[in-house]
């Protein structure tokens, strides 16, 4: 069952149909208007309703149903029954009381994803001419749809595949219906909190105190029963609550979100404690409660939230944040208290145990909110890893987003043995998924700090030049080194306009002297602006003018790039306008990380989406059925895997003994190559004989290896390729984070030089070359020192092709093309593994639903 959002941010749950749901569709069928009857039935009304809800429910149903319901009640059903190769046809019933919800588009979204995933290519759907409603539904649901005009009906045909239209009409209905979900929680009009009470230094209190305090102009219900300054429960409160924010001990928090489902509450802050934090029950169940209601729930166990756009400080924090440009999410409370303290911000959200709104929720409201420049999130956990790519991949392209994420720990699962699944650490995995969705990874809340100073406050930089000016050479030459490092260009400045003081230097960094005045520094911003990107001020107080009057005169500049200062030993932002580093360093890590946004806003681009290949995943089907706990693929079904996406693998024979090893050398070629089958790493016990150039060498290596070497099941005979540059390509994948497609220096040294670059497949051609343009040993491939060029679109094609099985097939847990021989003329794998793991089944991308 998935819990899924509609349009106006309400909460339904679809499944498939049951026959126990046979009394609900009785049900649904008596509270259903004659005229919707006869729109879905054409004829009986709902004599025929009921005949048909009896026969869906019973025994010799041939179609494939989906039921929804809303508030625990079933509204709607959809349906879609094979009538023809490739074929079904479709149909859809929805409970009056439930229209105009978006809940028809939702079901047929759900169906259509679940036909294709069947083999149905084509949905028919017959509609009465009247049936305008339907009519726009089934036209505006995104996939590509024939409508024409049939014995007085209206036949529309919908091409059942997942395409790029698809796919867009289906995030934006998502991102609006998650934006009405939030837009209730985090702007509301009105708040109740569960649990305030006299004493000052109680939760409840404190919560009601900041909303007070912080000029939320809504209504405010202090509820608890046992104060007389409160109200008693929610339905005393006058008015309807959008937010509930609960402060009472967990033992009675499933309780007062019953009394909240119950008022029709929008949504639960939980701040409480003692829950899945603690080891305790009783969050699933709070979960089920507010899904099934339409509330969205925040927490439990967190800070609260802040909007300080309307004066919403629901927290119970002693501190007043300050209003700024950066929307914040932080799983960590002492995390996000500390950040609030040094940041102003537009949003604060605490997610505490994260049972149900999380950063994907979150980037979808922040997308478009007009207070909101920059997005920070600081993560423990990914709930849904891939959802978050596809959401911060689209959101990147408008407004930056920085993640710390904790836990960048080695200690990945070493029990997996193949090259890549022993390099593909997770923490490079979050690294690969971030780098695909164009978001700002860093180390530390500090880098946080400083990074979204920078970015909240100035424009982005055009470039990568920098002008360094002020008063203190040592410091603005570490300036000049750290830009150095960080790739920015520290060019000769050319000006002839400025005057500076006598002793001052101007070429870049410009040392203007201890003594130089605030306005003098001020004209030499304004003078070189226009020669560079960016603008680094370093100042060391309290010379010149001294530290005040120097501050209002670099935040009073008007030049057309950002400025940064570096007032030595002072950290913060200048008249809120210019950020300010107490060290050289610091000013410049923020500065190049907004010249990598800079330059790589926007180039996130969202995969393609190839029909899913159903010829290897009865491969693979078949293979786990014979292997139910998993296995390492044998030559002949990971031959025919890497056939159905189009990798080349060098021709191979398997054998089983010397003189079939001999017969398979004749028939492939001389020289040939002999490996054993059985060890995974071959090479490293006299598994691999090469340059065998006649049928009796042949003969003789498989008898020498069959008595040495340990675990041999079998070989493999291949001719002997012509030489080239080894490369690897690879991938993993965990259960978390999905797959991983890799590519590295091939051939022995694999482990030993660690050169090699992850992403998250699928991956584009332009994405392939990138990758491998990336590897220490990219210049083998494009001719070194006097070699041949290899061809390495021919390799990009390869990690393309593989990068597709990767994301076609979750159950591929490792893969290794280990090497794959780049010459001139192609790009061949020589030796390929493949490990099949059960797992459970994805589903579609492109299916909405709550995580």
């Amino acid at each position: 069952m998935y819990d899924v959002l509609l349009r106006d941010g309400g909460i339904a749950q679809v499944r498939p149909l049951r026959p126990e749901d046979r009394p609900s569709l009785h049900d649904l069928v008596e509270r259903t208007s004659e005229r919707s009857a006869f729109l879905r039935f054409f004829t009986g009304g709902r004599s025929t309703a009921h005949l048909y809800m009896d026969r869906i429910t019973g025994d010799g149903y041939q179609g494939h149903a989906t039921v929804a319901l809303m508030k625990g009640r079933l509204v709607a059903v959809a349906e879609y029954i094979p009538s023809g190769h490739e074929r079904a046809d479709l149909a859809i019933l929805i409970d009056d009381s439930a229209q105009g919800h978006g809940l028809g588009t939702l079901l047929l979204e759900h169906v259509a994803l679940d036909a294709a995933e069947h083999g149905v290519r084509l949905l028919v759907a017959e509609v009465l001419p009247e049936n305008r409603p339907m009519i726009r539904v089934l036209r505006d649901l995104g996939a590509e749809v024939v409508q024409r005009f049939d014995q007085g009906l209206v036949n529309v045909r919908i091409e059942a595949k997942p395409t790029t239209g698809l796919r867009d009409r289906i995030e934006q209905r998502d991102h609006e219906a998650e934006r009405a979900s939030l837009a209730r929680v985090l702007h509301p009009s009105s708040v109740a909190v569960i649990g305030a009470g006299r004493d000052p230094s109680s939760v409840g209190h404190r919560v009601v105190r900041n909303l007070r305090d912080g000029g939320f102009a809504g209504p405010i219900h202090p509820i608890n029963p046992r104060s007389d300054t409160c109200y008693p429960d929610l339905r005393s409160v006058p008015g309807p609550v959008d937010l509930a924010v609960i402060a009472v001990p967990a033992r009675h928090v499933l309780d007062v979100a019953r009394d909240c489902a119950e008022a029709q509450v929008a949504g639960l802050v939980v701040l409480s404690a003692g829950f899945a934090e603690a080891g305790n029950g009783g969050e699933a169940e709070l979960l089920k409660i507010c899904r099934t209601a339409g509330m969205r729930l925040i927490g439990p166990n967190c800070l609260g939230i802040l909007n300080t756009a309307i004066g919403l400080n629901a927290t119970f924090l002693p501190l007043e944040p300050a209003p700024g440009r950066v929307a914040l999410m932080s799983q960590s409370g002492a995390v996000g208290a500390a950040i609030l303290d040094r940041l102003p911000v537009s949003t604060f959200v605490s997610v505490g145990n994260k049972a149900d709104v999380s950063g994907n929720d979150l980037l979808e409201y922040w997308e478009d909110d007009p207070d909101t420049d920059v997005i920070a999130l600081y993560l423990e956990s990914f709930g849904n890893p891939r959802k978050f790519l596809r959401i911060a991949g689209r959101v990147s392209a408008k407004k930056p987003i920085l993640l710390v994420k904790s836990g960048r720990s080695d200690s990945g699962d070493r029990a997996v043995r193949s090259h890549t699944a022993a390099a593909a650490t997770p923490d490079l995995a979050v690294d690969a998924l971030v780098r695909a969705s164009g978001v700002i990874r860093l180390d530390s809340v500090a880098e946080l700090l400083d990074t979204a100073r920078l970015l909240s406050s100035q424009p982005l930089p055009r470039g990568r030049r920098v002008a360094i000016i002020g008063n203190s050479g040592g410091p603005e030459a570490m300036a000049a080194d750290a830009c150095e490092r960080h790739g920015l260009i520290v060019p000769e400045l050319t000006s002839r306009k400025f005057k500076a003081a006598a002793g001052a230097a101007l070429g870049n960094p410009v040392d203007l002297t201890a003594e130089a005045p605030a306005e003098q520094i001020g004209e030499a911003i304004e003078t070189f602006a226009p020669e560079v990107d960016a603008v680094l001020v370093v100042y060391t107080p309290p010379f010149g003018s001294g530290l005040e009057r120097t501050r209002q005169v670099i935040a009073s500049c008007q030049v057309d790039v950002p400025v940064v200062a570096c007032v030595i030993g002072h950290d913060g932002l200048i008249d809120g306008r210019v950020p300010s580093y107490a060290f050289p360093e610091q000013a410049v890590a923020a500065l190049a990380r907004a010249a990598d946004y800079a330059e790589s806003r926007g180039r996130v681009t969202a995969a393609s989406l190839p029909e899913p290949n159903h010829a290897a995943r009865d491969l693979v089907r078949e293979a786990l059925k014979t292997h139910p706990d998993g296995c390492w693929a044998d030559p002949a079904l990971t031959a025919r895997l890497l056939s159905c996406y189009g990798v080349m693998v060098a021709e191979t024979i398997g054998v089983d003994g010397p003189e079939t090893a001999a017969e398979a050398a004749g028939l492939i070629g001389l020289p040939a190559v002999l490996k054993a089958t059985g060890p995974v790493h071959k090479s490293d016990v006299g598994g691999v004989r090469l340059g065998l150039g006649t049928q009796e060498e042949v003969r003789q290596a498989y008898r020498e290896m069959a008595a040495s070497v340990p675990g041999m099941t079998g070989a493999i005979v291949q001719h002997q390729v012509p030489p080239g540059v080894e490369v690897i390509v690879g991938g993993v994948s965990y259960p978390a984070f999905g797959p991983l497609v890799m590519v590295g220096m091939g051939g022995v040294t694999a482990d030993l030089l660690g050169d090699r670059v992850f992403r998250v497949p699928p991956l584009t051609r332009a994405e392939a070359i990138e990758m491998i343009g990336e590897l220490r040993c990219a210049p083998l491939l494009y001719g070194y020192r006097g070699s041949a060029p290899a061809d390495v679109e021919a390799l990009a094609d390869q990690v393309m092709r593989v990068s597709r099985l990767l994301d076609d097939l979750p159950e591929v847990a490792e893969l290794d093309l280990n090497p794959i021989i780049v010459s001139p003329h192609g790009a061949a794998a020589v030796d390929v593994r493949i490990r099949l793991a059960p797992c459970e089944a994805r589903p579609s991308p492109l299916l909405r639903h709550l995580r």
